[in-house]
């Protein structure tokens, strides 16, 4: 756990309450939300006939730990399309990223000017000439992607250092959600960025090897100057405009309490506005970034906006900034489904009916991220799954709950031609086995979720980082029902918001808001790769045999032969004798409910620990057993195939046989219509 002093927070937090933030005005929030230990005033100008930036930095940190820090470490972010011998090139992650398709213009760079520091007694150090690069990953000597600066003095606990940074940067080609294409830039991970001094006196502060973050919270104050007439949008809310007079505007905005700032400009985007507003809640205020060609998804994007901060508000914690912004990519600019504090990028296409839920899903989970991201700023270089994996969960649960009626899309030629099956009604994707999780088997076993996120293997990150960790949280949902999972959710999200939590806190509130030591479950799924799998292995039901042979009666040894009857089942005068053998193959435990249905209607339920390879069940009964399904309400949504979960008396083999057919059937005839465009 992250320990840190809160009476020197207290007295930053006073600080920045009674001082208007670098010497400019503002209206700031009541109360400090976050430590604001890292605060930015910056001033970048873009000359879009090159695409550089050119830039100025003032940066007011605090060291919140109690040891002292013996030099500051910045991320360059841009410098990872720098060239093509950069970690993030290099990274197995993006072997298929040819850099050979990077035109001359297109790649990118971010260099530092000039450093200066000065120290609260007022002595200013030039730290330019101890500048130097450094690769603490994976050693690369042409990675440039963390910058360190060497001090004379450290910065002692407690103590505020400013520094003066002038820099440039080349924005890349849209990429990795950031960059430009044409005039439309979204302009993320720009600035020379200082990391975390984590609470044991170390920096965190990876190279840029995957595309998440990780940083303090702070207040930014940043004035972007661009062609006069585009339309910008950015963290936090616009507190003015001044036109230069030279064909360019400078868009100041201001946010307090955020970890990151990122900001958009073009000049094609129509802006929309609307209010989010409930009982229950803080009013939000909505500002809609919209391409041209998208200007019929409008209320789309407003109503899923609205049902993010409703049930994620309702049921872990309320947004509290006021604000948020909504920015529908550009096509083709690389830049879609990504958050940022106070501002997301949605996505959609120009043809796609409300069945289809695009933009509905990408805008709920994006703006979900402003709670497992933004309030509760979890480290995404080492923990992305903190994020992810608990947006993902949240995702399924307020589609679920906004949208229940869902049916059957697919797309075809090449994905533009939507096509809705308005009688084929589907779920939300719960289970590992559903739709959308195919590759979740195949991956299971390359890294536990344990493994730091930037360490995993191919394919590892996204199974341990979105689908597995949402799961886990649905499956431990339905083990602890919703009314205590509920809480321990809301519980996790006061208790850290503007905090840096770690998995061991999340496992700490599960056990005390439970009250059961849920170590066996974080064990199994979190520090190793257990899978889940629990399957039926054999039933039978045979007509108990009457007495025949020799028998001791009271009158001695008596032979007896009583010929059988052939009743039907359900006859009182016939039992049968039904034995269920039901399997665990995987390695996981988990206990799981064992439900057997007999040919009269009638059902046995047990409960089974799961912790055996196998168990045995056996009945004596006047019907045969009819049907056994192992987990009959899916509450281990982990479980790997549901396909073994049941076993039915007769055979659905026909069934079977036509739904696939009838997919076949679907599938001749697209290909047979794509044809005949070409007859």
């Amino acid at each position: 756990m992250l320990q840190y002093k809160f009476s020197k927070w207290a007295l930053m937090g006073v600080f920045f309450l009674i001082t208007p933030s670098f010497g400019q005005e503002f209206d700031p929030i009541s109360v400090p939300l976050s430590p604001r230990n890292a605060n930015y005033t910056m001033d970048v100008k873009l000359n879009p006939d090159n695409k550089i930036m050119t830039g100025s930095t003032t940066l007011e940190w605090v060291n919140i730990t109690e040891h002292g820090a013996p030099d500051l470490r910045f991320h360059l972010y841009y410098n990872a399309w720098r060239n093509n011998k950069s970690s993030f090139f290099k990274s197995v992650r993006y072997d298929s990223f040819n850099s050979a398709r990077y035109r001359d213009d297109e790649w990118a760079y971010s260099d530092v000017k000039s450093m200066r520091i000065t120290y609260e007694d007022g002595r200013e150090v030039d730290l330019t000439p101890q500048l130097t690069f450094i690769q603490p990953d994976d050693g690369n000597p042409d990675d440039r992607t963390v910058l360190q600066a060497p001090l004379a003095e450290p910065v002692e606990s407690g103590s505020k250092v400013t520094v003066a940074i002038e820099w440039e940067a080349k924005v890349p080609r849209a990429f990795a959600r950031t960059g430009a294409i044409g005039d439309y830039y979204f302009v993320a991970q720009w600035f020379p960025k200082i990391g975390v001094f984590e609470a044991n006196g170390t920096w965190k502060s990876h190279q840029f090897i995957q595309t998440e973050f990780y940083a303090d919270y702070g207040n930014y104050d940043v004035s972007m100057t661009v062609p006069t007439g585009w339309v910008v949008g950015a963290t936090g809310q616009e507190r003015s405009q001044q036109d230069n007079g030279d064909g360019t505007t400078t868009h100041r905005y201001h946010q307090e309490d955020v970890h990151d700032f990122v900001w958009t400009a073009n000049p094609y985007a129509q802006v929309y506005t609307a209010r989010f507003e409930d009982p229950s809640l803080p009013s939000v205020d909505m500002r809609l970034l919209l391409m041209p060609d998208h200007l019929h998804h409008k209320d789309r994007y407003f109503e899923a906006t609205r049902a993010a901060l409703k049930y994620y508000g309702t049921w872990f914690g309320a947004y509290p900034y006021g604000h948020i912004t909504v920015v529908d990519p550009a096509y083709q600019s690389r830049s879609g489904g990504m958050e940022y504090p106070t501002m997301f990028t949605g996505g959609t296409r120009w043809l796609s009916p409300p069945e289809m839920l695009s933009p509905e899903g990408v805008t709920v989970h994006e703006a979900g991220h402003q709670f497992w991201y933004g309030i509760i700023g979890n480290d995404e270089f080492e923990d992305a799954w903190m994020d992810e994996g608990f947006n993902t969960y949240s995702t399924t649960r307020t589609m679920e709950a906004a949208y229940p009626e869902r049916v059957l899309t697919k797309r075809y030629f090449e994905r533009f031609i939507p096509v809705v099956f308005s009688s084929v009604k589907r779920g939300a994707s719960r289970t590992a086995g559903a739709d959308g999780f195919g590759g979740f088997y195949s991956n299971l076993k390359r890294d536990a979720m344990a493994t730091q996120s930037w360490q995993q293997g191919p394919n590892a990150y996204g199974l341990n980082s979105y689908t597995k960790p949402g799961l886990m949280l649905r499956t431990l949902e339905n083990y602890l029902g919703w009314e205590t999972f509920q809480k321990v959710m809301s519980t996790y999200f006061d208790r850290w918001k503007f905090k840096h939590p770690r998995p061991r806190d999340f496992f700490a509130v599960v056990n005390e808001v439970s009250g059961q030591d849920m170590s066996w479950y974080f064990d199994q799924i979190y520090f190793s790769s257990n899978v889940f799998d629990y399957g039926v292995g054999s039933v039978k039901s045979k007509a108990v045999e009457k007495p025949k042979g020799y028998l001791e009666k009271d009158d001695g040894l008596v032979f007896e032969n009583l010929s059988k009857k052939d009743t039907k089942d359900g006859d009182d005068k016939k039992q049968f004798l039904s034995t269920v053998f039901v399997n665990r193959w995987g390695e996981g435990v988990f206990p799981v409910e064992v439900q057997i249905t007999f040919t009269d209607g009638s059902q046995a339920t047990e409960q089974w620990l799961g912790r055996e390879r196998w168990t045995r069940y056996d009945y004596t009964r006047s019907s045969r057993i009819e049907r056994v399904v192992i987990d009959p309400d899916h509450k281990l949504t982990l479980d790997i195939n549901y396909t073994n979960n049941s076993w039915i008396k007769e055979s659905a083999a026909p069934l079977a046989a036509g739904k696939w057919a009838a997919k076949w059937m679907i599938w001749v005839q697209s290909v047979m219509e794509y044809l005949s465009f070409f007859a």
